[in-house]
């Protein structure tokens, strides 16, 4: 199958050696440009993509989709978990009591928590708590009367602690109990009936789960703070947090999961656009790599194109010329990046080789995930950046007047 006369002409150009191979070493250079820069963005879009999925997931999984709250106070939490499970695609409803404390252990360590009231028949319909257990059960948390009442410990938490299972802790509340002498801050001991990971550290380091009439009496408290929901479809969380107060009445007031870490996706979102868009300049590098090595080849090639030109070749052939070739250029460079960076993330994210510090990203390790559509963007970009990169050199190949370039050859 013959070529077409402008992409052969391309390619002669291209693979010329002697008097031209210090343009084909420009060329060269400006396709292993754009396979860096290709490379390089599609791994950083991964990198943030990847991160961003797994610490939602992980969000999700440690707590709820929705939390609701009432104005007056959940007064009949009976009442106001059926109203809520009657809300379409809610799946699940738990009341909570929430509050901080300072927990200490016979070992010797200590640790300000945030203690958290559940009731464990329910509190498994909304989180993933029960799977997240190392050691014990949820249901420990149902002592018999007049046994310590057990409270859960992260993981992390049990360790800064020293505590491990059947081993009692003391906690003190802001609270204090209350004596005829008025408030004392004094521990009220529990029995360590388990810890779990939930893969977060804001939850494996500081989190302690009670029941939920227990915590009422520690925090003072006598009606649940709110409750929680999970929906069928995590993405569908913003419309039941939209829905409840328009179905319940204004009196309800409903945030989901995006909201509550609003800030923190935030965050994510800027971080990936920036480093994108800074390490998408190595592309534009590259393309102006090629427009100088078409301008230096226009230059060179001064006597071709005028004698081209009196041969009867029409500008708009003078001009496809130098963009095929450099779209060879800008397609080799964008196909060996897209190639060498889907395997790199293959690799980087099969063997978990990228740490991050879990303190800030809540995760020791950093997934790769590659969108199609993020990989697409980035493929079709560089193509286009490399196109408007020969559009000056092939306009100028194109007028060129061959009278001119002729006279002095």
């Amino acid at each position: 199958m013959d070529l077409p006369f402008e992409l052969f002409v391309a390619l002669r150009y291209l693979l010329a050696k002697r008097k031209q191979a210090f343009i084909s070493v420009i060329s060269l250079i400006s396709a292993v440009g754009v396979a860096v820069g290709v490379m390089a963005v599609l791994i950083a879009l991964a990198l943030m993509t990847g991160l961003q999925g797994e610490l939602r997931d992980r969000i999700v999984g440690s707590a709820a989709h929705v939390y609701v709250m009432k104005a007056g106070g959940l007064t009949d939490p009976d009442a106001e978990l059926k109203k809520l499970m009657g809300v379409p695609r809610v799946i699940g409803a738990a009341p909570i009591v929430q509050g901080k404390a300072l927990l200490t252990s016979d070992g010797g360590g200590e640790a300000f928590i945030t203690v958290k009231g559940v009731v464990p028949e329910q509190e498994r319909t909304v989180t993933q708590i029960e799977r997240a257990m190392l050691t014990g059960s949820l249901d420990a948390l149902n002592t018999p009367s007049g046994e310590i009442p057990g409270i859960l410990l992260g993981k992390d938490l049990a360790a800064t602690l020293h505590a491990s299972v059947g081993d009692r802790v003391g906690l003190i509340t802001p609270e204090g109990t209350l004596t005829p002498f008025g408030p004392i801050r004094r521990p009220r001991f529990f029995k360590v009936a388990g810890t779990f990971s939930l893969g977060l550290l804001e939850y494996d380091s500081s989190y302690g789960l009670m029941r939920l009439d227990v915590a009422e009496r520690t925090l003072g408290r006598t009606v649940p703070d709110f409750i929680e929901l999970r929906v069928d479809d995590m993405f569908a969380a913003q419309e039941v947090a939209d829905a409840i107060p328009a179905q319940l009445g204004s009196d309800y007031l409903a945030q989901d999961w995006a909201d509550v870490n609003g800030a923190l996706f935030s965050a994510l979102w800027i971080e990936k656009m920036a480093i994108s868009i800074t390490i998408g300049l190595i592309v534009m590098v590259a393309a102006l790599n090629i427009a100088a090595s078409l301008i230096l080849l226009v230059m060179e090639k001064n006597r071709d194109i005028a004698i081209l030109k009196t041969m009867g070749t029409s500008a708009a052939s003078i001009r496809r010329i130098f963009v095929l070739q450099g779209l060879v250029i800008g397609l080799l460079g964008t196909c060996v990046g897209a190639a060498g960076g889907y395997a790199l993330i293959y690799v980087l994210d099969r063997y978990k080789l990228i740490h991050v510090p879990i303190d800030v990203y809540q995760i020791s390790y950093v997934p790769f995930t590659l969108k199609p559509l993020d990989f697409a963007i980035v493929v079709l970009s560089a193509l286009a950046i490399c196109f408007v990169a020969t559009i000056y050199p092939s306009r100028q190949a194109s007028r060129l007047d061959p009278a001119q370039a002729l006279r002095y050859q």
